[in-house]
């Protein structure tokens, strides 16, 4: 299994929790969320139970249904159905797939007040969300979701762990990496751009990075994606496949907000709210929305209707933009590996730096300021809260820009810095370059974009 930061995080529920909750793990599919539960399970405890609710039987549900009042038997009864010998406190039981019978997980509550094991399960967000109309939702459930791999796991993956510290510390200590370090970890993340950090994807690529196998596995990831809209996705589900296969077009835009009538012609934003709300559940897209007045409320000025709609995973969407059905490996990956001129890498570079964002817990926002006045007009790519030393470690907020080209202008930051000058903090440039600083602004490597 690939080192994952849910690891972590399940270990901190495991010793602050102490049985008194449950860990729900939830997210898109294809992320991971069972592997990382039966490799916590079997590291981290005496023994444990999977209820793959994707495989246990019809007689399976109704004997957990008539024995909800009768724990001492329904232990018994895992333990004899599963083979494994259930040890108060030292044992966890999993239920997999939850959402696909929503009784276990409104048994939840009655299972962690008895206290014997520990709990965790897993679900895919939008059928999550789908199958919770009927059942009390407990509140000794915590959660925490799951994404594909950031650039840093990426890095443990491919075998860089020391890699990875090393950009930490520079990054920590507002340094360069030296040269030789600098352009490897730059051509890893040439490669994470195309790979993404779906596991399978990585699984495919890592042993001999074939980048053919990677996109394979990444085809079968999208035809799921698509199959759920289909399944899922209601009345809505002509529109949300619209918006969905609309992303590559929309980001390979100088202008990267999504335009609706290019989706649908005659279509306006609030017809889309619904296709919105079912992409951000799925987790299948990460939501970058307008903040038209930006402070460290950034949601109090939130603009829903005005977005930008990146892909939760940056391999999908070179899959999506650039992959043939074919087993040889696009043209364009080349071109990208190689740092070749000319290729117009801003849409996969502002969607990994999104995602990035993301997997960090920042939610997104972005500034735009359209006018006649050519003094007046800018556009800032994302917008975060983040700790400003200069001001005893309070929050500001951070204005980012993203440049996939070594020649670049920072006009648009240049004039937000002036316009917003007591509400900002540090500033970022996100380019190919080595890390500089020059007073407030700092101008760092693509690949330090998970540090922020």
């Amino acid at each position: 299994m690939f080192r994952r930061k849910a690891y972590d995080r399940l270990l901190e529920w495991k010793k602050t929790s102490a049985g008194h909750t449950a860990m729900l793990i939830e997210g898109a599919r294809r992320v991971g969320k069972s592997t990382v539960a039966v490799e916590f399970a079997r590291n981290e405890y005496d023994s444990y139970v999977l209820v793959d609710f994707t495989r246990v039987t019809d007689e399976f549900k109704q004997t957990f249904l008539d024995m909800r009042n009768d724990l001492d038997g329904f232990f018994l009864y895992l333990s004899a159905a599963f083979g494994v010998n259930l040890v108060r406190r030292k044992s966890l039981v999993i239920f997999d797939e939850v959402q696909l019978f929503p009784p276990a997980r409104e048994f939840i509550k009655h299972l962690v007040a008895d206290g014997r094991f520990d709990y965790i399960e897993t679900g895919s967000l939008i059928s999550i969300n789908a199958n919770v109309k009927d059942i009390l939702i407990p509140s000794e459930e915590e959660s925490m979701t799951m994404g594909p791999m950031d650039f840093e796991e990426f890095l443990w993956a491919m075998g860089e762990t020391a890699l990875a510290t090393m950009i930490r510390h520079s990054f920590d200590a507002d340094t360069a990496m030296p040269d030789a370090l600098h352009r490897k970890a730059g051509r890893l993340w040439r490669e994470y751009m195309l790979v993404g950090g779906m596991p399978q994807a990585v699984a495919a690529y890592t042993p001999s990075r074939d980048m053919a196998a990677a996109d394979r596995a990444k085809r079968m990831v999208l035809k799921l994606y698509r199959e759920d809209i289909e399944k899922y996705g209601d009345l809505a589900a002509k529109r949300i496949r619209a918006v969905f296969d609309a992303i590559p077009g929309q980001l390979s835009k100088h202008e990267k907000r999504l335009v609706y009538t290019q989706v649908e012609n005659g279509s306006r934003s609030r017809d889309f709210m619904t296709a919105f709300a079912w992409l951000r559940e799925a987790a299948t897209v990460n939501l970058c929305v307008l903040a038209e007045d930006p402070s460290l409320g950034l949601a109090l000025s939130a603009d829903e209707s005005t977005v930008k709609c990146y892909m939760a995973d940056t391999g999908l969407l070179s899959t999506m933009a650039f992959s043939a059905s074919g087993s040889s490996m696009p043209d364009v990956y080349r071109q990208v590996l190689l740092g070749a001129d000319g290729v117009n890498e801003g849409m996969l570079a502002e969607n990994a730096v999104a995602q990035q964002l993301a997997a960090s817990g920042h939610d997104l926002y972005f500034y735009s300021k359209a006018s006649n006045v050519r003094e007046e007009r800018m556009e800032i790519d994302f917008l975060i809260v983040r700790p400003y030393p200069d001001a005893a470690m309070k929050p500001r907020i951070s204005p980012i820009e993203v440049k996939s080209g070594k020649r670049y202008s920072t006009i648009s930051l240049d004039k937000f810095a002036v316009k917003f000058a007591g509400r900002i903090g540090t500033e970022y440039v996100l380019y190919p370059r080595p890390a500089t600083r020059e007073g407030n602004r700092r101008s760092l490597p693509l690949y330090m974009s998970f540090c922020l």
